[in-house]
């Protein structure tokens, strides 16, 4: 990583914009602007920003990534549900000389319970007698359901229980079947996010849970992955990055 801090821009001053705003002041970062509605990214602005956090709305996002890759600056894209236009961000990012990270969790932890679930589906791959579900929690205000860790989770199951081909939500009104994963989701009252693994035989069952206490640990990671794209160019996963500083084996 750079060893300098970036200068940090902020997309969205919601909870998770406000959040990034105190980890990064704690932490030794300079935000030196803060975008939302009332304030939009000028196209032709001058800022003085290295790297945009954007965890704004998934409507936002494209014309977010064209703006600050026109401007040559570097982006961390936490904001989830924008899927249908990867390949053209992609595109843009690449063709403009910038650096994206993305990541549909910047959680270290949940890093870690990706690479413990990945582990665990390849146990489950072995024996055709163990089921896997997944059931996620977040707050009412959460737009999109499932949320993107939750079909992250699943795309990392279905990739390693050759079983299994697709994903069946939880807006699916009949009876799951044995080659698709069941992901189920309920939106409540304050709760930050909860993940629950559900592995199940005749014989016993197993429970991988990861609960977000706060927003910090987001935070954090989108730091982590902003001073980590600072002064790179490409398109990168956030995996990547924990996979870069953990080592890949």
């Amino acid at each position: 990583m750079n060893n300098s801090k970036p200068k940090i821009a902020i997309i969205g001053y919601g909870s998770m914009g406000k959040e990034i705003e105190n980890s990064a002041l704690i932490s030794g970062f300079q935000i030196t602007d803060i975008f939302e509605i009332e304030n939009p990214i000028k196209e032709k602005g001058i800022y003085d920003f290295d790297v945009a956090i954007d965890f704004s709305f998934p409507e936002s996002v494209l014309d977010n990534v064209k703006k600050i890759s026109n401007l040559n600056k570097n982006i961390v894209l936490g904001t989830t549900g924008w899927g249908k236009h990867i390949e053209e961000i992609k595109e843009y990012v690449v063709s403009n000389n910038a650096g994206l990270v993305f990541g549909s969790n910047f959680s270290i932890g949940m890093q870690m319970f990706f690479r413990l679930v990945e582990a665990a589906s390849k146990l489950v791959n072995k024996f055709d007698n163990y089921d896997i579900m997944l059931h996620e929690i977040h707050h009412k205000r959460k737009k999109d359901s499932p949320s993107g860790t939750a079909l992250s989770l699943a795309e990392i199951m279905l990739k390693e229980i050759k079983r299994k081909n697709k994903i069946m939500d939880d807006t699916n009104r009949v009876t799951i079947e044995p080659s698709s994963i069941h992901v189920t989701s309920s939106r409540v009252g304050e709760i930050t996010g909860t993940h629950t693994i559900l592995i199940d035989s005749q014989a016993d069952t197993i429970e991988l849970i990861h609960r977000a206490k706060n927003r910090q640990g987001f935070a954090e990671g989108a730091l982590l992955a902003a001073e980590w794209i600072h002064g790179k160019k490409g398109f990168f996963d956030f995996g990547e990055v924990m996979d870069e500083i953990w080592g890949k084996d």
